[in-house]
């Protein structure tokens, strides 16, 4: 069985398709999924998806890259945050990529409101979901001053260096895999997964993007995670089944999912 660490099923592209999508997550063997948030105005969709199906679990908070929306509080992160069925705070984190022509220094909002998160983290006991892009040495460095290895989490869909890997490890975070594992030129991140301790990996599509090969371009849900796990298991030279039980016990584990022992 398979558990997908990430996705974001309250999008436009899949939130009409939600019965169809569990229908599939049966036949590949995918047990449940964590639905991601992204802004405090998406919450109530993503709460309602883990409040109605009983193999989805939701996240809160606010995507670093999310402008012009409502810009939560610590007290507000919280008190959602202990609404039953929210496992985790995040997305949050950091995002340089696209500055549109401003400077590093201007995005100090975005500092702020990941420090926000850990903060609300913190008070919840509850682990951060991490996005990171082009911004790794701030990440890290506000992680650490604000303690959140004290509750660790994950580094989702992870794209950056052994060294960025190596400290978040460090921290008690997890490292989450997504379809990008699998594309062509990705040989960097390959080699990056091999080195990451498997009691440290946990796997995620990030739908509707990043569908795995032979699926790339096409919409993605949480039933092509098992192709994530499957070119994890060549990277490492194991069976795909312990793959599957491993990464499903490492989500359990980090986000006390509440979920049969059956394997």
């Amino acid at each position: 069985m398979y558990i997908d660490s990430h996705c974001h099923l309250s999008f436009p592209e899949l939130t009409s398709q939600v019965e169809a999508i569990r229908a599939a997550m049966a036949t590949a063997r995918v047990e449940a999924a964590l639905c991601i948030c992204t802004t405090i105005e998406e919450f109530p969709r993503v709460h309602a998806l883990a409040q109605q199906h009983d193999n989805f679990w939701a996240s809160v908070g606010v995507h670093p890259d999310s402008e012009g929306v409502h810009e939560p509080t610590v007290e507000e992160l919280v008190t959602l945050g202990r609404l039953a069925r929210v496992v985790a705070v995040g997305e949050t984190g950091l995002d340089y990529y696209r500055l549109n022509g401003r400077s590093v220094a201007d995005m100090e909002w975005q500092r702020e409101r990941l420090r926000v998160h850990v903060r609300a983290a913190r008070q919840l006991g509850k682990p951060l979901v991490i996005h990171t892009r082009s911004a790794s040495e701030d990440t890290l460095r506000i992680l650490r001053e604000e303690g959140a290895d004290q509750v660790g989490g994950v580094f989702h869909c992870f794209t950056e260096t052994q060294q960025v890997a190596d400290a978040a490890l460090e921290m008690g975070f997890h490292i989450s895999f997504s379809g990008i594992l699998t594309f062509r030129n990705a040989q960097d991140l390959r080699d990056v997964a091999r080195r990451v301790p498997l009691e440290r990996c946990l796997i995620e599509t990030d739908s509707p993007y990043l569908a795995p090969m032979p699926h790339r371009g096409k919409l993605n849900t949480p039933a092509l995670v098992p192709h994530v796990a499957q070119e994890l298991a060549r990277i490492k030279g194991l069976d795909v089944e312990e793959i599957a039980k491993v990464t499903r016990s490492n989500t359990r584990r980090l986000f006390s999912l509440g979920l049969s022992t059956a394997e």
